[in-house]
């Protein structure tokens, strides 16, 4: 397996159409079971957070094929990130973003014919290399395996949010990478 890191805003754009694909696949599964829309959406939004200062991305390949990708980026000092709390009012501390505090794994997917053989530990890893943020943080569905996974890599339970209207519920989930 080849992993490339990739900061480079331009580089990073010219990859979507090998992400797209991988993407689809992966959340197309229980217990996403997106689609055609949700698929236009990630583009739409990837399109935008490929451009964000501190942007990073890591590829994993195959024999050249795509075969996982992570991505994550700075929380900005606007962030709605820590809004939208079904269980619980956070303080004002807590949420203060600075657009370097935070990092966010915006996304990590993995083919599934290639799960268990630590691509995604693997992926993990790589995007948090030399990120010199305090803290991560991340969304996952409460059902979808990858919270338990979260959970073992040493992510804990900030609440649960419900980011828009119409959205799933989502872990919100954070884990400390400096005092």
């Amino acid at each position: 397996m080849e992993y490339t890191t990739v900061t480079d805003t331009v580089a990073a754009g010219r990859q979507l159409d090998d992400l797209a694909p991988v993407y689809e696949a992966v959340f197309a599964e229980p217990p996403y079971n997106e689609g055609p829309r949700d698929v236009a959406e990630f583009l739409e939004r990837y399109q935008r957070e490929h451009k964000t200062p501190g942007f990073r991305l890591v590829l994993a390949r195959n024999g050249g094929a795509l075969a996982g990708f992570a991505y994550g980026l700075p929380l900005a000092s606007t962030t709605g990130w820590w809004s939208a709390f079904l269980d619980t009012d956070l303080p004002e501390e807590f949420i203060r973003e600075d657009g370097h505090r935070t990092f966010v794994v915006m996304e990590l997917a993995v083919l599934a014919g290639l799960r268990g053989r630590g691509l995604g530990r693997a992926l993990h890893a790589a995007l948090l290399d030399g990120v010199t943020a305090e803290r991560v943080t991340l969304a996952v569905r409460p059902e979808a395996p990858a919270a338990a996974w979260y959970e073992r890599l040493g992510y804990r339970l900030v609440g649960l949010t419900q980011p828009w209207d119409g959205a799933p519920v989502y872990q919100s989930m954070i884990k400390q990478l400096r005092p």
